[in-house]
């Protein structure tokens, strides 16, 4: 399985989620979060699971799910292939 990151740390401080990803720290606030966790109470945003992978972040007392590349504004080309066209 291909691991997409690693996640270190979710932590919520304050009016912030602190998070470390690939052994960097970042720092989003409240605001920047979707209504549902900004809203959430600390035992529910303290509820999380992060994927095997490391693609996501989900918080199921919530069914609300964040993708890490997401978060960090990561954006990935679409991968085209080749076709060979058969002349008739």
């Amino acid at each position: 399985m291909n691991k997409y990151h690693d996640v270190q740390k979710v932590l919520f401080q304050g009016d912030d989620m602190l998070l470390t990803v690939d052994g960097k720290e970042y720092v989003f606030p409240f605001t920047a979060l979707p209504k549902k966790l900004r809203n959430a109470s600390p035992q529910e945003r303290t509820a999380f699971e992060i994927s095997p992978s490391g693609y996501g972040i989900h918080w199921p007392l919530l069914d609300e799910d964040l993708s890490i590349d997401g978060l960090l504004g990561i954006k990935h080309q679409p991968q085209h292939t080749s076709r060979t066209h058969a002349a008739f």
